[in-house]
């Protein structure tokens, strides 16, 4: 299974940048960096700061896709 986000939609659409929304979450610009690349997998804590800051519910950022 893969974990397919929409951190930088949702990013642009407020308007923030990458530091901005960093700073939010409290982790650094390079993990928001790859985490909208794809390379970063973010823990549950995380992934719930983002939906809060966001305003969103996790699963309207992250979804479990199938592989197949």
């Amino acid at each position: 299974m893969n974990l397919s986000n929409r951190v930088k939609e949702v990013r642009i659409q407020k308007g923030w940048t990458q530091a901005e929304l960093a700073k939010a979450v409290e982790v650094s610009r390079q993990t928001i960096h790859a985490l909208e690349k794809g390379d970063y997998i973010p823990s549950l804590l995380l992934g719930m700061r983002m939906a809060k800051v966001f305003d969103l519910h996790v699963e309207e950022i992250f979804t479990l896709e199938d592989e197949r």
